[in-house]
């Protein structure tokens, strides 16, 4: 069965608008920082910008130079920091490679960091707190998993791949002590030996390595869910993901697609993420 991400982000989505429209504090306002002229970062912006006005949340894009100092960066996010009416500050990766991306997430406000990249952050998850903001991919397959009514409990989730945006973070949600959580989690890697016997193993395989194609159907246990994080270009400009589709989906119980699957989720939860900001933020709401 193919997991249908769009679908599942558009109810989430709708749920929000309605939410939004109740407000009395004011709409959501959401504030994306883009440096340079990236095509993709373009491209992912514009998406949640669109997704922004769809559910009522406001949106503000700062565009800035590719050649700004991180100095200067830095300050601009101190002033969304003070700023009362932005609830959510969104800076989009990659950042040039004379910027320290490391000190960009921590100048965040953690209490406005939507994105959930924040050691703070990234901490209250390990440990299992609630009051701070999950990183929006790893909330977004948790949610899809539970919106599908995919048992975690218990069961052996594979995750190949072991990125701060991805792979930790979700490893540390799927494994905690609560309602669709409860899993045995194993991270593999490139480095991973006998790396086929590990994705074999998994209930929920989960394919994050970020290299197109890497999951073949040799590598997934027939009647596996299968989880793809990844988007890649190939020469001829089509999109794909981490997993083999084809050959794979004939033997996954459940697959999600690439575009449409894990994609779409991301932007729900970091909308989802941006309403829950304003009303920690508005108790009165």
């Amino acid at each position: 069965m193919i997991i249908n991400g769009r679908q599942v982000a558009s109810t989430i989505l709708s749920e929000i608008a309605q939410q939004v429209a109740l407000l009395k504090s004011g709409r959501p306002k959401l504030a994306f920082l883009l440096v340079g002229e990236h095509p993709a970062s373009q491209t992912y912006v514009r998406s949640k910008k669109k997704a922004c006005a769809a559910t009522g949340i406001e949106s503000t894009l700062i565009a800035l130079s590719s050649d700004i100092s991180q100095e200067a960066l830095l300050s601009q996010i101190a002033l969304l920091n003070i700023d009362s009416k932005i609830d959510g500050i969104l800076v989009q990766l990659p950042l040039p490679p004379h910027i320290d991306a490391r000190a960009v997430m921590r100048a965040v406000d953690p209490a406005k960091d939507v994105d959930g990249f924040h050691p703070l952050n990234l901490g209250k998850l390990l440990l299992g707190e609630d009051d701070g903001f999950c990183p929006c991919t790893p909330q977004g397959i948790k949610t899809l998993l539970e919106k599908q009514n995919l048992p975690v409990n218990g069961k052996k989730v594979v995750i190949v791949g072991r990125s701060n945006i991805v792979g930790k973070p979700l490893a540390a949600l799927l494994m905690q002590k609560k309602p669709h959580c409860n899993a045995t989690v194993t991270i593999a890697h490139s480095h991973s030996e006998h790396l086929t016997d590990i994705t074999l193993s998994a209930d929920i395989l989960i394919a994050a390595i970020g290299k197109p194609l890497f999951i073949k159907k040799e590598m997934v246990r027939p009647g596996a869910i299968v989880i793809d994080v990844g988007i890649n270009r190939l020469n001829d400009q089509t999109i794909v993901g981490d997993v083999d589709f084809t050959p794979v989906s004939a033997i996954a119980s459940h697959i999600t697609p690439v575009p449409g699957g894990v994609g779409p989720m991301t932007i729900a939860m970091l909308l989802q993420n941006t309403y829950l900001s304003h009303i920690r933020r508005h108790p009165w709401h």
